[in-house]
């Protein structure tokens, strides 16, 4: 009875987002917010994954509520993300649904494209005014780990996790509502 329970996909510590790093077990928190820094997604990943690998899904779950009626909005109007965004899987993505993508280059990507030469491609458009509005987002994590239990990961299951942090974030968009 107990192997059944190690065997026991759920119980997993992948399952449980929980990675290993130098620190230890770490559990990566991926957002997504608005202009305000109001969470519109979260995703958790295991410490030790690559952001690039849960940017799809963050962008699956933004859904935005329309003034009327009517489906929520699923579609942003820009995505501004740091570098560990920048590859060509998340570029195309974003072109193919029609989004704009504030992203810098990888040092690497840009070494590899100019080694090429007339083959490497046009550099992606990057925008330096509208890349300052990034900080929105370290804002938003910054304010969510005000609380003690975000901050710590006092809880042993992901789904629990998942649920303060979606706590914190009603509580912030009360209080920006209440401004």
């Amino acid at each position: 009875m107990e192997g059944d329970e190690l065997q026991d996909p759920g119980r997993s510590q992948a399952c449980q987002a929980l990675g290993r790093s130098r620190g230890g077990l770490t559990t990566k928190v991926h957002l997504a917010v608005d202009g305000r820094g109001l969470l519109l997604s979260i995703v958790l990943t295991p410490g030790n994954v690559n952001d690039a690998t849960a940017f799809a899904d963050v962008l699956n779950g933004v859904r935005t509520p329309r003034a009327g009626t009517g489906r929520p909005r699923t579609t942003a109007d820009r995505v501004l993300g740091d570098k560990a965004y920048s590859s060509r899987a998340i570029r195309h993505l974003l072109r193919r649904r029609g989004i704009a993508a504030t992203i810098p280059e990888r040092r690497d990507q840009v070494a590899n494209r100019r080694r090429r030469g007339r083959r490497g491609g046009r550099p992606p458009v990057f925008d330096t005014e509208i890349y300052r509005d990034r900080n929105v987002v370290e804002r938003c994590f910054a304010r969510l780990k005000q609380f003690r239990a975000i901050a710590t990961r006092l809880d042993k299951l992901a789904n629990r996790y998942r649920a303060g942090v979606v706590l914190a974030s009603l509580i912030l968009w009360l209080r920006e509502a209440a401004r």
